[in-house]
């Protein structure tokens, strides 16, 4: 796993943006198409403006999904995945888009076709985020990391919902859905190279928990340090809690690549 730190959240996220359309390029040029999966919620706001903003990209040739979206919220609710998503990225660049939706009568048909369009072809890149208890994607703790299947019903647990309500998007625990669509583990591993944008002091326990800790499902974000590419994009307050000397070389190494 490289780490890559960075004093604020618009230089952390423009660096991000840069080795993502990178790995676009390189994807079209070598097999004529890329196909990506992008995250959502307030961290990956700087990444996905800087990423769609990037001159030169064919996003035509990109086929973009998506990796969580709540069951029975509406596609205009603020918090709809796909609305971020479609206002912050896909309008702006075009990119086919498949999209989850949460709305349908019948979840599990959702789950089913969506899965189908994910696993027909490899995924070249996927950016992902950590939530405050270490999810990715909507695998909460302790998350599966042996079902293979590409999406997946989760129930959410009451610490990722209490995120949701703090970040704004709902105005009491109340109001936040309860299930999701949530792509699952195993899949998320399969993508070519990973990308995680994980910025703020809120981040700063899960980001130490899945970087120095044993992996884990109690940290689904551990099993990421499995993977033979990704990279972890953190500020300096996500970064507060790792180990001095981790700290210390981490904000040196990352000075020397700006």
């Amino acid at each position: 796993m490289l780490l890559r730190v960075f004093g604020d959240k618009p230089s952390l996220g423009q660096a991000a943006a840069e080795q993502a359309a990178s790995a676009i390029r390189k994807a079209i040029a070598s097999h004529g198409h890329a196909r990506i999966i992008a995250a959502t919620a307030a961290s990956q706001f700087e990444f996905l403006d800087a990423l769609a903003n990037t001159p030169g990209l064919d996003w035509t040739k990109v086929e973009t999904f998506h990796l969580d979206e709540y069951i029975g919220l509406t596609g205009t609710h603020p918090a709809s995945f796909r609305k971020i998503l479609n206002e912050r990225l896909i309008s702006k660049t075009g990119t086919h888009f498949h999209g989850i939706n949460g709305e349908a009568s019948d979840p599990s048909v959702v789950v089913r076709k969506i899965g189908e369009q994910l696993a027909s072809a490899p995924i070249d890149i996927a950016f992902l985020g950590i939530g405050e208890n270490a999810h990715i994607a909507f695998n909460d703790p302790p998350a599966d990391f042996t079902i293979e299947d590409p999406y997946l019903i989760v129930t959410l647990d009451e610490d990722c919902r209490r995120q949701q309500v703090g970040e704004g998007w709902f105005a009491d625990l109340s109001k936040v859905p309860t299930r999701a669509i949530s792509m699952s583990v195993r899949q998320i591993l399969r993508a070519k190279e990973l990308m995680a944008v994980v910025p703020d002091q809120r981040k700063a326990q899960a980001v130490k928990a899945s970087i120095e800790g044993e992996i884990t499902p109690m940290v689904p974000a551990s099993i990421l340090r499995t993977h033979p590419n990704v990279t972890l994009y953190l500020d300096q307050p996500s970064a507060s809690l790792l180990g001095p000397t981790l700290q210390r070389r981490l904000i040196e190494e990352s000075r020397a690549t700006v």
